[in-house]
């Protein structure tokens, strides 16, 4: 790779200024066509069809009615493609290439070393799972994911007592990826949970949705999926679990702290500095018209994990 000299780097001011730009034309852009959201989600040519994958029901499944796969795959928040939620990564992800796929597990656990995703998937059921997924952008919708508990690969990697936190890594291939050549985030993009997170049954590995393999734009082949947190956690296209001793910071945490934090758990009581938390617009709705809950609505299964932890604070 061809060095970059020092004169082509964008300064931290005009970066932060090009944030805020693109942040205000999202929020801009919003308020101004909201009255062509839903016939344009409508009028996107959805991922095709891919390949059927065997699954069970899972018990954790909510029992709302999930959204349409056109809405599902053409509606995406996914900056390694394009900055914003929207279209953009349907049509940018056609050509990304998921297989062959390698994972390296590193850090504090037993078995390190690079897995493809054939052995990562051995031994395990996939599960159908239904749940709501809440966007930080105040955008909500219910997704069929199909996946496995994280857990039961941490287990597999057999973690040491100094492993408190797991780090997700997505690529790095600016080639396929062409957001990673705007340096709108510090890439590759970085996640991470705390261990009892990591190993809770609602966390899981999703390799598909609606009972077929995961769309390029949805995080082929490998994402993380957290009902209870801002959809910004759910890492995608992962190539490195890091069981780490301290909290790592994840992208967003590093690139606007002031709105993005590590634990990221939906929490209606607590604005974006640009908007409020408060109530969501399910698509396709055109209005943000549901009250948004604590924890999603998954504060029965995970609000002991939280116990003492000042959630307006500890965003």
């Amino acid at each position: 790779m061809d060095k970059i000299r020092g004169s082509e780097i964008t300064s931290k001011t005009e970066y932060l200024n090009r944030r805020d730009f693109i942040r205000a034309g999202a929020t801009a852009l919003a308020a101004g066509s909201a009255l062509a959201i839903g016939p344009r989600l409508l009028a996107q040519q959805a991922a095709p069809h891919g390949r059927k994958l065997t699954t069970v029901r899972s018990a954790l499944s909510t029992s709302e009615t999930p959204n349409t796969w056109e809405h599902i795959t053409t509606h995406n928040n996914y900056y390694e493609f394009e900055p914003g939620a929207g279209s953009g990564p349907s049509r940018l992800a056609r050509n990304f290439k998921a297989e062959p796929w390698t994972v390296a597990v590193e850090g504090e656990c037993a078995k390190v070393g690079k897995m493809n995703l054939e052995d990562i998937l051995k031994g395990e059921t996939l599960e159908d799972r239904i749940y709501r997924h809440r966007c930080v952008e105040a955008w909500s919708m219910v997704i069929p994911w199909v996946g496995f508990p994280l857990g039961n690969f941490i287990k597999r990697c057999e973690p040491t007592s100094k492993a408190k936190f797991v780090e997700l890594t997505t690529l790095l291939d600016p080639r396929q990826f062409p957001g990673q050549r705007v340096p709108v985030l510090e890439w590759p993009y970085v996640e991470g949970l705390r261990m009892d997170e990591a190993m809770h049954p609602l966390t899981i590995l999703s390799v598909g949705v609606y009972g077929e393999v995961l769309p390029n734009q949805n995080g082929a082949p490998l994402r993380l999926v957290v009902p209870w947190k801002y959809g910004f956690k759910g890492v995608k296209a992962i190539v490195k679990i890091r069981f780490v001793e301290k909290q790592p910071i994840n992208s967003w945490q590093r690139a606007y702290p002031q709105a993005y934090g590590f634990y990221a758990n939906v929490n209606p009581a607590v604005d974006h500095p640009n908007w409020s938390q408060a109530t969501e617009r399910r698509l396709p709705s055109l209005f943000k018209s549901t009250k948004t809950v604590l924890f999603n609505g998954y504060g029965d299964q995970v609000a002991g994990m939280y116990s003492g932890l000042d959630l307006r604070r500890n965003i």
